[in-house]
């Protein structure tokens, strides 16, 4: 059998509303999701046994073992199975920035569901493949699917967009980690927001869904901040590109994303920026 590569797409929160705690220990989050062409890549191949080597850009910076949502993600496939761990041998080429709020080891683990179930042809469709990727996170299932949606409750509760035009973007990441669980404990001190979904854009054209994005928030935003100050120096500088629409922090950080009216226009902005701060890891994209 031959190898099977899979895209593993950068996630984006295009804003997020994030309610207080709840019982379970989950917060509740209203957000529009979107993926961009740009990510890590998951090769999977047949072997005698289950197991994962990293490589890439940010390939050193990422634990390959037990607990790596890939592994724990095919384990989950294989007890839905009865057939216990798939025997592959998954090389993931870590291409993004980690703890960058960009989903990006659900994106991997997601990504390495679909390409073990073409390799060994296993019949099981993208929705169930989705109910196993719950095993890794609340990211797990609107990562598998990988397309733009609303997500809802602990974001699991997922409604896709197809309307969401193509967002020009710049992606950007100062080189700092940005933990999920330290910005929602700074989030729970000082918490004054709620998972409201806003009314979806009465315009889905592009200009009128940059004013509707305006208007929303990231409440992560200030607490992501208060923890590391790289993050606002990051906005800052985003803010400052020329023909920028809109600037904002995606997810729980640090990578903040700035949208332009072109793709040309992304593209000048993120090397223009690079040659600027060329220890920052910066990406132009189309958010979809």
């Amino acid at each position: 059998m031959a190898p099977v590569r899979i895209f593993a797409p950068a996630k984006v929160n295009l804003f997020l509303h994030v309610g207080p705690v709840a019982a379970d220990g989950y917060h509740p989050l209203a957000s529009l999701v979107a993926f961009a062409d740009v990510g890590d890549g998951v090769t999977v191949e047949p072997a005698r046994s289950l197991s994962l080597a990293v490589a890439g850009p940010f390939g050193s910076d990422l634990d390959g073992g037990g607990d790596n949502l890939i592994l724990k993600a095919l384990r989950a496939l294989g007890q839905t199975t009865g057939a216990g761990d798939p025997p592959v041998s998954v090389t993931l080429d870590k291409q993004l920035p980690i703890a960058a709020g960009l989903g990006g080891g659900s994106s991997d683990a997601g990504a390495a569901l679909k390409a073990v179930r073409d390799l060994l042809d296993l019949p099981l469709n993208d929705d169930a493949l989705a109910d196993i990727a719950a095993a890794v996170g609340a990211d797990g299932p609107m990562c598998l699917h990988a397309r733009a949606a609303w997500a809802e409750d602990r974001g699991d509760r997922l409604t896709f967009e197809p309307r969401l035009p193509p967002l020009p973007a710049v992606l950007i990441n100062p080189g700092v980690p940005s933990p999920t669980g330290a910005v929602y404990r700074a989030w729970d001190e000082v918490g004054a927001g709620g998972a409201d979904r806003p009314d979806s854009p009465a315009d889905w054209a592009f200009p009128a869904v940059i004013d509707w994005l305006a208007r929303q928030r990231n409440d992560l935003e200030a607490p992501a901040v208060a923890l590391q100050p790289a993050i606002a120096v990051t906005l800052s500088e985003a803010g400052r590109l020329p023909g920028v629409r809109l600037v904002r922090m995606s997810g729980s950080g640090a990578t903040v994303f700035a949208l332009f009216d072109t793709s040309t226009q992304a593209a000048e902005a993120a090397g223009r920026l690079t040659s600027a701060r060329p220890d920052w890891w910066v990406r132009s994209a189309i958010l979809r």
